[in-house]
């Protein structure tokens, strides 16, 4: 017979981690569209964008983060950037950047500052100079829940996911998209690029195996990554270590060690932290109440939520709501 951690891993399937992680990027409206560029071509990217999707679809591309080391994105790849540093993409090493990009967008000349948006405008969502043999799909994420910070975290400053010779059909998709004027589009592209997003973060932890991040490499052992699962699945619920332990069939000392060691903190550190986060992304995201989210998220009074968070955030749920943090990556940049 299986033993009961196996057994109590296999029917928590209904919510895995990276799913509740993965909830937290949506865009809404987000900054998308085709680039045409002719090489040699270097942009400055100064957006400040939390988190940038770069597909090269034709040509490979670099990408420079300011302070680290240059990541090559072959043709046909797709590549991650953690914001909200800055960074240049070109097509060769070192070579100087002609054109700023801004946050919405705006775009100028270096050498004379001028506008560019107006001027390199080639239609509906396409950008640069016409019959450019390179060309880029850009989409940045203006927004980001405060759920994702274990995911953003994890990532390096760019991860890139090269499907190889098959290709990306998702891609092929949204690029296909792009530039369609019809009802309902904005939303229709903002649900494409969620999707491949989700795509190529799935593959990328997917191929990082054993140095994925300690809540993604806790799938790997039935008792902890089930005990993960209904945490997430059940927030709300009054969880101790010792309920928790019996629903996944182990000790509370061997759930505790062993939850310690994967994912780096005790489960119920994990699940406070985890609680707040929600807190914090329904605060902006809702017109719900203090008092309804502390029920939603396992608080027992919105006295007690408004502790937890000003302990933890600095500022109350209603101080929050009115003016949160303009960018949590900068909390968990390098």
């Amino acid at each position: 017979m299986r033993p009961a951690c196996a057994r109590a891993a296999d029917s928590l399937t209904g919510v895995d981690v990276l799913e509740a992680l993965l909830d937290g990027p949506r865009a809404r409206g987000a900054f998308l569209l085709r680039a045409l560029l002719e090489p040699p071509w270097s942009l400055r990217i100064e957006d400040r964008a939390p988190l940038t999707v770069l597909a090269s679809l034709h040509g490979p591309m670099w990408v420079c983060p300011d302070g680290g080391e240059p990541v090559p994105v072959p043709e046909g790849s797709v590549a991650i950037v953690r914001g909200p540093d800055f960074y240049t993409v070109t097509d060769i090493l070192g070579l100087p950047p002609d054109v700023v990009i801004y946050p919405g967008g705006r775009c100028t000349s270096v050498e004379d500052g001028r506008g560019l948006w107006d001027e390199r405008s080639l239609g509906v969502r396409t950008w640069g100079v016409p019959g450019g043999s390179t060309q880029i799909l850009v989409g940045s994420y203006e927004g980001h829940g405060e759920a994702s910070r274990p995911l953003l975290a994890a990532l390096p400053r760019v991860a890139v996911h090269d499907p190889g010779a098959s290709g990306d059909p998702l891609l092929d998709v949204l690029v296909a998209e792009l530039g369609v004027e019809a009802p309902g589009q904005r939303a229709l592209l903002d649900r494409l690029l969620d999707v491949l997003l989700i795509s190529t973060l799935r593959s990328w932890f997917a191929a990082q195996a054993d140095e994925g991040p300690g809540w993604f490499r806790a799938r790997q052992d039935p008792a902890v990554g089930a005990a993960l699962t209904l945490l997430h699945r059940e927030v709300a619920h009054p969880w101790t270590v010792e309920e928790l332990a019996g629903r996944v069939g182990v000790s509370r000392a061997a759930l505790g060690r062993r939850f310690t060691s994967i994912v780096g903190e005790p489960p119920m550190s994990y699940l406070a932290t985890w609680r707040l986060a929600l807190a914090a992304d329904r605060l902006t995201s809702s017109d719900a109440t203090v008092a309804a989210i502390a029920r939603q998220v396992g608080y027992a009074t919105p006295f007690s939520l408004s502790t937890a968070f000003k302990r933890a955030y600095d500022v109350s749920p209603q101080q929050y709501r009115q003016a949160p943090p303009p960018s949590l990556v900068a909390r968990t940049s390098s």
